[in-house]
């Protein structure tokens, strides 16, 4: 989908991926307008580690390692740019591990939690 949006009086012309049936969380406020924000996927369901949706710093682990967590179920949080992103479990199970501890910077895909 194509949008345009206007900075400081200057236009762009941006190109998004529209995730279907994604949940509205919230909104975002930008120069006095409301946009609708919707959870970065955490990774892709099945075995494997859960990565990280976008490049930021681990700002806290949201449960226990050893935990049951559910699909859904926030591991933890990062930031980036002042906002805050829930890193979600893809899946049932059981958080086995983290992988980065709050305060590590993080780039895009990399590794954060196992959840088996």
């Amino acid at each position: 989908m194509k949008l345009k949006v206007t900075v400081d009086q200057v236009p762009y012309e941006v190109e998004v991926e529209v995730q279907k049936e994604a949940p509205v969380l919230g909104t975002l406020v930008i120069g006095g307008s409301a946009a609708a924000t919707t959870p970065a996927p955490a990774a892709v369901s099945g075995s494997g580690p859960v990565t990280a949706p976008l490049a930021g710093t681990v700002l806290r682990h949201s449960v226990e390692v050893g935990a049951s967590v559910k699909a859904g179920d926030v591991l933890l949080v990062l930031e980036a740019m002042k906002m805050e992103t829930d890193v979600t479990s893809p899946r049932d199970g059981k958080l086995t591990a983290f992988l980065v501890e709050p305060g590590t910077a993080v780039a895009v895909g990399q590794a954060l939690a196992e959840v088996e």
